[in-house]
């Protein structure tokens, strides 16, 4: 255990905000509809193989390869999140992308927070030269209010 997980657990959290992508399966659920998929493409195959159209199995087999494929790329970011939490005297930003986590901590006090110009660009956190973009899963309209709340309550530090 590292010694900021210490004081992480020691430590009260005053805000504590993840943001998530929307996904509406679940694990099981997609690799279920993946199997189905799967077991109804292979019987059609089969039948087509049975009437003398052998050609069809090699295109089925890869046609559910790049489907696998294309699923797995889909599974590796479904779990993909931002997490931000304040504490007295540090922010902590926590994203995960695939298998990748990268974790970045602030004073609070000099953490200087600037909305996209646009509604699709990210929120910018800037301190001390470093500069991260938030808000990837957050609705478009959703990430000025965000940048709001998150000025308030670094105010409060």
């Amino acid at each position: 255990m590292e010694a900021s997980d210490l004081l992480a657990d020691s430590e009260p959290v005053l805000k504590d905000w993840i943001m998530k992508r929307n996904c509406s399966m679940s694990p099981r659920q997609f690799v279920c509809l993946y199997v189905s998929l799967a077991l109804f493409s292979l019987a059609i195959a089969f039948m087509l193989v049975l009437v003398g159209a052998w050609l069809v199995l090699p295109f089925t087999g890869i046609e559910l390869l790049a489907v696998g494929v294309a699923f797995a790329i889909y599974a590796r970011h479904a779990v993909d999140y931002e997490r931000i939490r304040l504490f007295q005297n540090r922010l902590v930003i926590e994203q995960v992308s695939g298998e990748r986590l990268t974790q970045f901590e602030f004073n609070p006090r000099w953490v200087r927070i600037e909305a996209g110009a646009t509604p699709r660009e990210q929120i910018k956190l800037i301190s001390r030269g470093q500069t991260v973009m938030i808000g990837q899963h957050l609705a478009q309209y959703r990430r000025a209010q965000f940048a709001g709340e998150l000025r308030m309550w670094l105010t409060r530090c």
